[in-house]
């Protein structure tokens, strides 16, 4: 096999009792003791379940917490991702290499072959944890993080879960980095984002905001078609330095065309201008939205095009195939695994007709 192929196998082994009482529970959090073997070096770990729904499928993603030594290659803690319901296995990968490329913080993730116990658990991704130690991989100002957890992470002082008045101005949002002090910082964000006065706000709202990295988080969550990106899915970081906010994207496997099931998602399903409180006021502002639109006509002319995403398309389902082919998960699939560049593909070209009908409307001038 050609070397540049070849992609790393992480072995984890789990005593039998510790492997039944993970398995007792799959909601619960609680991490079992295991040992993870890369390259040779046996490690010491903290394993758990991670996500949500995803708990459900058979083939299961992980949370790993390096115990013995703290940290391997700078991280206290990875994230292994089954990608189950993508059938490419790339979706994720393919996004947050795509924010990179157009100027937004994004997690670095690389794919992985997975034993437990000697048996083969397919090919994983890989993804790096956004914690104090993304801060330090990136030469970044120390800062607080926090992860949006759930639908109430939308900027907003109702709540989109029950419609109602949110109770807490931090309700949505779970803290993973910083002190609770933070905290205050983040409710001052939602409660001023909300507040502030039309005639103000494009004065007032980039002491809070780094309006040119939330521009363009934005624009990659139209380019990438993440329905949920725009109140789920993403991380807060708020530099100590500047006292601004910049959003972190996460959670990106139901994208480039295909929704949360695995489905064909049509090319117009992810409006172009989105749908939070914050996005919403800005886009009110003639100048911003101007920003905007001209970012969304850059990124076109140069990263969303089949011929800037397609050769880095198939370069990683060509890396990751014959992984695919020992995926007790996936290799069943094999011909739609095959059939995926065509998918994506596919839905660039829509996507792109969608967006250039949609910037030619006078709203957006």
């Amino acid at each position: 096999m050609d070397e540049v192929t070849i992609i790393p196998q992480y072995k984890i082994f789990i005593n039998p009792i510790d492997l039944r009482e993970l398995r007792r529970d799959i909601w619960i959090d609680e991490p079992v003791p295991a040992q993870l073997t890369i390259g040779g070096r046996k490690l010491e770990i903290d394993l758990s379940y991670r996500g949500s729904h995803i708990r459900d499928f058979p083939k299961k993603s992980y949370q790993i917490t390096f115990y013995n030594p703290r940290k391997f290659k700078g991280s206290k803690q990875i994230h292994l991702n089954a990608e189950f319901k993508d059938p490419s296995l790339i979706r994720n990968k393919l996004s947050f290499d795509f924010f990179s490329e157009i100027g937004v913080l994004s997690p670095q993730s690389s794919h992985i072959f997975l034993t437990q116990n000697g048996k083969a658990k397919g090919v994983y991704l890989e993804i790096e944890s956004v914690d104090e130690n993304f801060l330090k991989r990136r030469s970044l100002s120390n800062g607080s993080i926090f992860y949006a957890v759930d639908g109430d992470a939308n900027f907003s002082l109702m709540s989109d879960l029950d419609k109602e008045t949110k109770k807490s101005l931090d309700l949505g949002y779970e803290r993973k980095y910083g002190t609770p002090a933070n905290d205050f910082y983040l409710q001052e964000f939602i409660f001023n984002i909300n507040t502030i006065p039309q005639n103000d706000f494009e004065k007032e709202i980039p002491k809070y905001v780094d309006i040119e990295k939330y521009l363009r988080w934005i624009a990659g969550i139209i380019f990438t078609s993440n329905y949920d990106g725009f109140v789920h899915n993403y991380a807060l970081y708020r530099n100590d330095n500047t006292g601004l906010f910049q959003v972190i994207p996460w959670d990106y496997d139901a994208t480039w065309g295909r929704d949360v099931n695995g489905k064909i998602m049509e090319a117009n399903y992810v409006p172009i201008n989105g749908f939070n409180t914050l996005t919403a006021r800005l886009l009110d502002v003639a100048h911003f939205r101007k920003r905007y639109r001209n970012l969304l006509e850059e990124i076109m002319n140069h990263q969303f095009t089949t011929e800037f995403m397609m050769p880095k398309v198939e370069k990683m389902l060509q890396v990751i195939r014959p992984y695919v082919l020992q995926d007790p998960y996936k290799k069943q699939d094999i011909n739609i695994f095959d059939n995926e560049s065509e998918v994506i593909s596919q839905y660039i070209k829509k996507r792109r007709k969608y967006l250039q009908r949609k910037l030619t409307k006078m709203e957006w001038q």
